[in-house]
C-alpha cells in the first residue's frame, strides 16, 4: 500500500497486488469487489478486467491495481511514487 495523501491529489491510497495469471486476476477482481461491496463501498469505475494483466479498481480515494508479475515489474509503480510511505498488507 502506498500512502499519496501528502504528495498527490489523485487519490490517497494505491493498494497493488500481484496475481499469477489472468483468471487470477479477475477472481482477485470479482471477490474483493463483492466484499467491499457488502461493506458499502462501491467501485467507481473497473478497468483492465478482459485481459487482466493489470486491472484497475478505482474507489476515488482508494485504487487498487492488481497486476500479473511481470507487468507489474514493467510499470514500477512502486518506484514512480517512491517518496510514499509503504506498508505491506498480507
Amino acid at each position: 500500500m502506498l500512502d499519496l495523501r501528502r504528495i498527490s491529489p489523485v487519490a490517497d491510497y494505491f493498494i497493488l497486488a500481484t496475481a499469477q495469471s489472468p483468471l487470477h486476476s479477475q477472481a482477485i477482481t470479482d471477490d474483493l469487489v463483492e466484499k467491499l461491496n457488502e461493506e458499502g463501498y462501491r467501485v467507481h469505475h473497473i478497468e483492465g478486467y478482459r485481459q487482466a494483466n493489470w486491472i484497475l479498481l478505482d474507489y476515488l480515494n482508494i485504487v487498487v491495481h492488481i497486476f500479473l508479475p511481470e507487468v507489474r515489474i514493467f510499470y514500477g509503480l512502486e518506484r514512480l511514487w517512491g517518496d510514499t510511505p509503504k506498508k505491506s498488507i498480507s
